[in-house]
């Protein structure tokens, strides 16, 4: 399987050097560090890597987690609390055969002290959450191995997968450009945009869109800001029905029989 491992804002050389022993355990080798606070290849992380000190070598460090998800298909994030205005984690089971069915997933882990954040959390499809007693904060690397064996232990061979995903870059790209059009339409305004992009994502994240659907879905926009923007320069809204100016066809009225 094509999975990356992310880390986002790690503090400790050592949890880095552990968590790619974890990787190596698991059979994952992509690992992806988001604006680390050290040095991975700290003599330190290379201590605790093991036999997983080329994994270290190899790892990619990206300024920002969008950067780091722009070639996945599906991200999903780990976190152990419920958050407001977004979807409850769920138990990594219900969630294995999305991870197995994607071309190139991704699994992001936050800092060790706080976790991902709600902002990082928004980037992800899917949020899982390992079951635990009542403490449920685990160490970095405990938290990699865990998700990693549910997602890549005892997999079957899976046919290729036919339809193809969009990746995260294009999806956020999409949800820019709807929040554009949000704001171009009046749909929603400063305040309450935030949690109104969250609830369009959800939904959209859950549709699993292919590459083709986000440009379909994109094209639609730019269709909208065509025809606000003509609207406000003829000073005028058309009715709708009503015939369109002569050498033009005119739309026909989606409620009528």
């Amino acid at each position: 399987m094509n999975l990356a491992v992310v880390l986002v804002s790690p503090k400790t050389p050592g949890n880095i050097g552990s968590a790619a022993r974890a990787m190596l355990n698991m059979g994952a080798r992509d690992l992806r560090l988001v604006a680390p606070r050290c040095d991975h290849l700290d003599s330190g992380a290379l201590a605790m890597a093991v036999h997983a000190a080329d994994l270290l070598r190899e790892a990619r460090v990206y300024p920002t987690l969008r950067e780091a998800l722009a070639d996945r298909d599906l991200s999903v994030g780990t976190t152990a609390r419920l958050r407001a205005d977004l979807p409850p984690p769920q138990h990594p089971a219900y969630v294995r055969p999305l991870v197995r069915a994607a071309a190139a997933p991704a699994l992001v882990f936050g800092p060790e002290e706080s976790g991902l954040i709600n902002s990082d959390l928004e980037q992800c499809q899917v949020a899982v959450r390992v079951p635990t007693g009542d403490y449920a904060s685990l160490n970095l690397a405990q938290a990699v191995l865990l998700v990693c064996y549910e997602f890549l232990q005892g997999q079957e061979e899976l046919p290729e997968r036919q339809r193809k995903t969009a990746t995260r870059e294009e999806m956020e790209a999409a949800y820019g450009h709807l929040h554009e059009t949000m704001e171009l339409i009046g749909y929603t305004d400063a305040v309450r945009a935030r949690h109104t992009l969250r609830l369009w994502r959800a939904l959209l994240d859950r549709a699993l869109m292919s590459s083709a659907e986000s440009r379909l879905f994109r094209g639609f926009l730019r269709q909208v800001k065509w025809k606000v923007e003509d609207a406000a320069a003829r000073g005028t809204v058309q009715p709708r029905g009503e015939a369109a100016p002569e050498g033009g066809a005119s739309e026909p009225d989606a409620t009528a029989p």
